[in-house]
């Protein structure tokens, strides 16, 4: 669908309340009746019921249930309603009171990858890469806390004034985060990015346009063979996606320790240990961060060591993990080149307060890390990895890179697609002696710059 410039959500699909709302047009009168009766009807509802017994009743029991007790209820309103809204509605409020309310069922779409709470007014999804308005939204202020400090109050996360920023995770590993005023100045903020259900494969990543099948077969024998690698790119770029992908290469007679702030990689190995930080409490004490769990996790016998995402001084005991014996771990970084990449892991290297010099740091980097591929999202939403390249060593005091494949765009079509091609660079990895170490080899065609990636 075309959007004239400048359009940031495609209008045809936001309902006509919305619509109106957008662009600042009294919300239609109907449905704020409707959003003031479900919430009515809900405090009524949790008025009338024993709150204790919920959790010893099946869904379906509980439904049939409330639904009776609506019903009585709706017989003292004013407002008619067919059978149709009426099932609507008992839907509605079981979500408030089981789930997270008005965000249920985009939660429960598959299509939805993002969800975006700005304020109780409006709330955005991603679909496909492109973001969308819908006609979602809460009553209040106070109607989208309590969603929010229900969410965090299930990960024994909390939210309030003293601290207004939590990131969190649902029941499915979906990755959560809010932001409360003080800090949120025009009112509580929400961010949702939801966990697939479906691990994610390189095969799938194939069939989205994110590699091709002979880099698929490239990232498959960097990861059985045990090299190091990083994965940097943007914020929404894939790279968590990326990681449990490459995951799948891993042995099943490894032991795998995982270290992330808010756990969502899903590694299908049977010897998965999963370590997740943990902030202060109300006194300001007992925080774990990723560095604590870094050190922890030399001490659980890891054959690898997979960091989330290095933001800290963790890089720093994480590069010593890949430097004594934890061959194949593996990190994500936000950069947006694979040699920007090396300069934030110095920068954060320097965080961990240890007198090193510039070219020891590079020299540790060098030594530690093999490989280094690039993801970008694009104009068309679709996400790409743009570059791999090897760490070849040091030449003074810089550290030595080599791209062996990237990405090379063509244009855009009239559907706003991004076109392009994967090649490689003519180079040959000195990564490839290792890997036939291991008995694994690759074909020499694939290097060749003659032609591009099938």
């Amino acid at each position: 669908m075309n959007h004239p410039q400048g359009s940031r959500f495609p209008r045809p699909s936001a309902p006509a309340p919305v619509a109106a709302a957008a662009a600042g047009r009294p919300v239609d009168e109907a449905a704020n009746q409707r959003l003031a009766l479900k919430m009515r009807l809900h405090q009524q509802l949790v008025d009338a019921i024993n709150l204790s017994a919920i959790d010893k009743l099946a869904p379906d029991d509980f439904r049939r249930q409330v639904g009776d007790i609506i019903r009585e209820l709706l017989g003292k309103e004013q407002m008619p309603l067919n059978l149709r809204d009426q099932n609507q509605l008992i839907g509605d409020i079981v979500d408030e009171v089981l789930g997270y309310g008005p965000l249920e069922p985009l939660l429960k779409d598959a299509t939805v990858s993002e969800i975006l709470v700005n304020t109780h007014a409006q709330v955005i999804v991603e679909r496909f890469g492109k973001l969308e308005l819908t006609a979602v939204r809460f009553k209040d202020d106070r109607h989208l806390l309590r969603i929010i400090h229900k969410m965090v109050g299930n990960v024994g996360r909390r939210i309030d004034e003293s601290q207004p920023l939590v990131d969190a995770r649902l029941a499915d590993g979906s990755r959560v985060n809010a932001v409360i005023p003080p800090v949120a100045v025009d009112g509580p903020q929400l961010s949702i990015r939801k966990f697939s259900r479906t691990p994610y494969s390189l095969e799938r990543l194939i069939e989205g346009g994110t590699l091709c099948r002979e880099m698929a077969e490239i990232l498959d024998a960097i990861v059985a063979g045990k090299l190091n690698l990083l994965i940097s790119g943007g914020t929404g770029s894939g790279k968590t996606t990326m990681l449990n992908a490459m995951s799948s290469a891993i042995g099943h007679g490894e032991r795998i320790v995982t270290i992330e702030d808010a756990a969502e990689l899903q590694l299908q190995q049977p010897q998965v240990a999963r370590l997740e930080t943990r902030p202060a409490n109300v006194e300001g004490k007992g925080e774990v961060t990723q560095r604590d769990l870094v050190k922890n996790a030399l001490r659980m016998r890891p054959d690898r060591i997979i960091v989330g995402e290095v933001r800290a001084a963790e890089a720093f005991d994480m590069l010593q993990a890949m430097n004594t014996g934890h061959g194949g771990s593996m990190s994500t970084i936000h950069a947006n080149t694979c040699r920007d990449a090396l300069s934030r892991l110095e920068q954060m290297i320097g965080m961990a307060g240890i007198e090193m010099s510039p070219r020891t740091i590079r020299a540790q980097i060098a030594s530690a890390i093999q490989v280094v591929i690039q993801l970008e999202r694009m104009s068309d939403g679709g996400r790409r990895l743009i570059s791999l390249q090897e760490i070849i060593g040091m030449e003074g005091d810089i550290v030595m890179m080599s791209e062996i494949f990237q990405f090379k765009r063509k244009g855009i079509d009239a559907q706003g697609i991004v076109q392009g091609q994967f090649w490689a660079t003519g180079i040959r990895p000195q990564f490839l002696r290792d890997l036939e170490d291991r008995g694994i080899t690759l074909r020499k065609t694939m290097f060749s710059p003659d032609r591009p990636l099938a």
